[in-house]
């Protein structure tokens, strides 16, 4: 039999299953990950008959940006069926276990998706035998999983290309301050394709610099080297008009000659040619001169016969950028070494304090020039300053940068309150440099005339050594004074208002603030001989570990690992 439910027994289950509906959590969208891949890629084509063709690699990623590993599986597929044909496929040799290859797709399973961006698949594609040039087809990448969404990935590949070759320029690595060398550009097309414009670059750190200005090169200026966010790299980027044909060769016709600025040393370059427009950005904070002169280029027509060996495919002018062949031969590097000095000066430091008080000090050096000192390839500290804290004193607080250890030098396990300190640099120290680290001490005892000190030197088990390139040794060491008698305080390096990131320059015998500081000032010298102070970068062979320094839009294949040049110091001119 069945029971019958009154009305207002009904209506009030309904609103219970409303308010029950209301309480339940809503579930959030699924996430959404983002496939990438490359762009465009380009394949040598094929040489025929008993040949091997050039292998061009691909590498499928995936990005998760929500900031929470994804702990289901994903499955990735890659549709090959459009490439018969035209290109041949294999598996990286460093590509994992976790994909497969049939004949017409490629299937990658991850069993989680990491947080930001990590790889999914390498592909090594080369040009069929029989494939024509100048064809293109789409490779796409798709991805499922149980609760997400991905965002495909598509690359264009391309048989045929074009290849600009960059030629060395044999330059000179030792020069002396104000000495110049000229720097011969040379470049061809080794590739089957055409390029509508050349661009080309110039990389060079502080104390190198460019001579000439021109109207169609855009230049960095930045002469604060050490500073934060300052790399050391300054960049010219100059668009070269024209059409680039396959197997010709061409020479910058215009004069381009290195100048190395009074403060230069251990200074690098980087020269590199590439399709205007492809990879190429113009420099942000930029400097465009206006001189009436522009940067040209010619054919060596005699060479030209010699290299013509593939047919040409020219590119409409509507075209997209086309993609280089071998990108490894469109740059060089090279690195000088000026005939120069730094001195580096340590600061004696004198302060006053009754028992019981807490006192301040700045405690560190300058570097009073003339060269800057960069170790850009090694990514190593310049210098340690090894502080020894006068007796009656304790360390209540100590900059980051600086690592208690014991008297003797040796390493320490306790915190503050150490009787010695040795603080790094970074990478870079400017030719007008000023490295002031604060200190906090508690005067537990009053010691007249109580004595520490401050050196200054390269780094050494047990301390500082002296440097090769500071001759004068005589002022890397200097006193750290507490209750001097016959009374006095001396001011402490400081950081001034217009060049600090800090609160402003200290009254005399007080630190500014409770961090390190580091600053450089302008050098002297270095924008009337047009050199380019210190911005942009590069990866490749100079880079020391995971900087990849592409300057500015993934121009340069050269890089050098560095560090943060201010990792928390500040400092002055």
């Amino acid at each position: 039999m069945r029971k019958r439910i009154s009305l207002p027994a009904a209506a009030a289950c309904l609103v219970a299953v409303a308010l029950g509906l209301a309480a339940a959590p809503a579930h959030a969208a699924d996430p959404v990950f983002t496939l990438t891949g490359p762009a465009r890629v380009g394949l040598r084509p094929h040489p025929g008959q008993g040949g091997e063709a050039q292998k061009t690699s691909i590498d499928f990623r995936v990005d998760n940006a929500t900031g929470t590993v994804f702990q289901k599986q994903s499955t990735f597929t890659i549709d090959l069926r459009g490439l018969k044909g035209i290109a041949d496929v294999a598996l990286s040799r460093e590509q994992g276990a976790s994909c497969t290859l049939a004949a017409e797709t490629v299937t990658c399973k991850k069993s989680s998706l990491w947080t930001q961006d990590s790889g999914i698949v390498a592909l090594d594609l080369s040009a069929a035998k029989g494939s024509t040039v100048g064809t293109t087809v789409d490779l796409t990448m798709t991805g499922t999983a149980d609760g997400a969404a991905f965002t495909a990935a598509t690359t264009t590949v391309e048989v045929g290309g074009p290849d600009l070759v960059l030629e060395d320029a044999h330059l000179r690595r030792e020069m002396v301050p104000g000495g110049t060398q000229p720097l011969p550009i040379v470049f061809s097309n080794a590739g089957t394709t055409s390029v509508h414009g050349v661009a080309l670059e110039l990389n060079t750190t502080h104390g190198i610099g460019l001579v000439e200005t021109y109207d169609n090169c855009v230049r960095t200026e930045d002469d604060a080297p050490g500073q934060a966010g300052k790399t050391g790299w300054g960049r010219t980027v100059c668009t070269l008009e024209g059409e680039f044909e396959p197997g010709a060769v061409y020479e910058v016709s215009g004069a381009l000659t290195l100048k190395a600025a009074p403060h230069a040393f251990l200074d690098s370059m980087t020269y590199a040619v590439r399709e205007a427009g492809a990879r190429s950005k113009v420099p942000q904070r930029a400097e465009k001169p206006a001189t009436g002169r522009r940067l040209e280029s010619k054919e060596r027509p005699a060479a030209k016969a010699g290299l013509r060996s593939a047919p040409s495919a020219p590119v409409p002018a509507s075209a997209a950028p086309t993609v280089d062949l071998d990108p490894g031969n469109n740059h060089r590097e090279f690195d000088f070494r000026v005939e120069n000095t730094a001195d580096l000066v340590a600061a004696p430091v004198s302060v006053k304090g009754a028992a019981g008080e807490t006192v301040r000090a700045e405690l560190g050096f300058r570097n009073d020039g003339p060269a800057w000192i960069a170790y850009l390839r090694s990514g190593e500290e310049v210098a340690v300053t090894d502080i020894v804290v006068p007796t009656g004193a304790k360390v209540t607080k100590a900059p980051a940068e600086c690592r208690g250890v014991t008297a003797e030098g040796a390493h320490r396990e306790e915190g503050p309150g150490a009787p010695r300190y040795f603080c790094s640099t970074p990478h870079i120290v400017g030719e007008k440099q000023k490295f002031s680290y604060p200190f906090e001490l508690k005067i537990e005892k009053v010691v007249a005339d109580a004595t520490g000190s401050v050196s200054v030197g390269g780094r050494a088990a047990d301390g500082t050594k002296p440097q090769d390139w500071d001759p004068n040794r005589a002022n890397n060491k200097a006193a750290f004074v507490i209750n001097a008698k016959g009374g006095g305080t001396t001011p402490n390096p400081s950081p001034s208002p217009s060049a600090s990131t800090g609160t402003g320059a200290p009254a005399p015998g007080a630190s500014a603030s409770p961090s390190a500081s580091v600053s450089a000032a302008p050098s002297a010298g270095a924008a009337p001989h047009g050199g380019l102070a210190s911005t942009g970068s590069a990866v490749g062979p100079l880079a020391v570990g995971a900087a990849a320094l592409v300057a500015a839009g993934g121009a340069l294949v050269l890089g050098f690992r560095r560090r943060a040049a201010g990792r928390g110091a500040r400092g002055t001119a």
